[in-house]
């Protein structure tokens, strides 16, 4: 189920607020309303796949157990690391087997294939949705615990609706178990704090149906196509760059919403990366928890840059390239993660600065976004052979195709003009919605709501409405 659904919008959401506000205002414990919020993410996560709720919840009871064993009085080191070397262990190991079990096979395969051996024959595994999220988020706590930076969880049915939030469960941002440990126990349910939630939710989900989708439909167009020409190639790249950045802001500003009615603070995900000066800068800005829980778990245990300068250049290599493999069991988001390491390398040696610093901060600016689009290419290609045809188009170096004259009428439409104009503005434009959300008049909700109906009338009559975190 996802948010961008009838069934959620028009079913799933208001039984929920109905039945969890009732219980509040029946002045339920916040132990019952953590259990209802667990029950309804299950069915939330389970919709399609119901076998997958499985899967969560032994991840989360290993994870629980763990947490006691690292907690409890008078343990040893050796029994405090034991069972933070399982909690991590189970859950990259349900990772690695669902996530890359057929990547890893495949490449067994070709290198057997090479070797004049039979290939192995290789069964088809399918990928839970949103497990890169809660696997990390799960790892986070028993890290905390162990490092003594996060308390103990007291029970499971806490802990278990602490991991299957559904507001932030398949999406992110990634919350950490401190973040939300007090509102866990006791937090308050305010007007005011509903009102803010509603205005971040609508905003996001306008982002989603106005943008997101719109450009969308542009980008698979163009990414379909055998050899598109520069002009439209750089239009459909655009498209791509603008579709990806609204959709992942989209879901964590409907995350943030969902979770203020309920009385949790989630973390700002996205702050204007897209107006970035560097790709150092951009890392900062684009998925803020992601490239914080790499830093904290990865990056600053391997010595982060209190270590020579081969070293360090080595840790910004890895935490790259493990966060390629992160997003996606494909080459293309290997390469993905090694091609932002070499420009994280190279302004490393030139104190965090891009080479052109110098220029104008209008230039500094084009040059980035044109090094991170290049970089989309790569992440929303196929395969490795597919991003160097798109990057020859881009740079004019491929042969245009007859069928290119069509491809521009199909792309060049008034209304997809106007939409990625708008999703121009929003990306550059210095209008941040996560700051106007933030503040509550009558005045902005009302505004919000207006552009929710608007989008809801919308989504009837759209078709297309992807849901990119599957690969996730």
């Amino acid at each position: 189920m996802v948010f961008s659904s009838q069934i959620f919008l028009f079913y799933f959401l208001p039984t929920f607020l109905v039945g969890y506000f009732v219980l509040y205002k029946l002045h339920a414990k916040h132990s019952l309303l953590n259990f209802f919020i667990t029950v309804f993410s299950y069915i939330f996560y389970g919709w399609l796949e119901p076998w997958l709720v499985f899967l969560m919840f032994g991840c989360t009871l290993v994870v629980y157990v763990a947490g006691r064993f690292i907690s409890a009085p008078g343990a040893s080191k050796l029994q405090r690391n034991l069972a933070l070397g399982v909690a991590v262990a189970i859950n990259l190991g349900a990772l690695a087997y669902f996530k890359y079990y057929m990547f890893g096979m495949g490449i067994i395969n070709d290198v057997a294939t090479r070797l004049g051996c039979e290939p192995f024959s290789v069964m088809t595994v399918l990928l839970p949705v949103g497990i890169s999220f809660y696997s990390f988020q799960s790892m986070s706590y028993a890290i905390d615990v162990w490092r003594g930076t996060a308390p103990p969880v007291k029970n499971f049915a806490t802990f278990a609706c602490y991991v299957a939030l559904f507001p932030q469960l398949v999406a992110g941002p990634i919350v950490r178990y401190n973040t939300v440990a007090e509102e866990l126990a006791t937090r308050t349910h305010t007007l005011e704090n509903f009102v803010r939630g509603i205005s971040f939710f609508c905003f996001g989900f306008a982002e989603k149906i106005f943008l997101a989708n719109q450009v969308g439909i542009i980008a698979d167009r163009v990414f379909a196509a055998d050899a598109p020409g520069v002009l439209n190639s750089w239009w459909g790249s655009l498209a791509y760059m603008f579709q990806i950045y609204f959709d992942f802001s989209a879901y964590s500003n409907m995350a943030i919403g969902l979770g203020l009615m309920l009385g949790f603070h989630f973390p700002r995900n996205f702050d204007g990366p897209y107006r970035s000066k560097s790709i150092t800068e951009f890392w900062k800005r684009w998925h803020i928890s992601l490239t914080s829980w790499f830093r904290d778990y990865l990056y600053i245990p391997m010595g982060g840059n209190r270590v020579g300068t081969a070293r360090l250049y080595f840790n910004l290599f890895l935490v790259m390239f493990v966060s390629g493999v992160w997003h996606g069991a494909n080459w293309t988001f290997v390469c993905w993660g090694l091609y932002h390491a070499f420009f994280m390398i190279v302004e490393r040696a030139n104190n965090k600065q891009a080479l052109y610093y110098k220029l104008p901060k209008i230039v500094q600016l084009a040059a980035t976004q044109i090094i991170v689009l290049f970089g989309w290419v790569l992440f929303r290609a196929d395969t490795i052979g597919e991003a160097w045809r798109m990057w020859k188009c881009l740079l004019g170096l491929n042969a245009v195709s007859a069928a290119d004259a069509i491809l521009s009428a199909e792309i060049f439409t008034p209304s997809s003009q106007f939409f990625m104009a708008l999703a121009f503005m929003l990306s550059f434009w210095k209008f941040r919605s996560y700051d106007w959300c933030d503040k509550v008049s009558p005045q902005r909700v009302a505004v919000a709501l207006l552009i929710f109906v608007v989008a809801v009338l919308a989504l009837f009559t759209q078709s297309y409405n992807p849901f990119l975190y599957f690969q996730f």
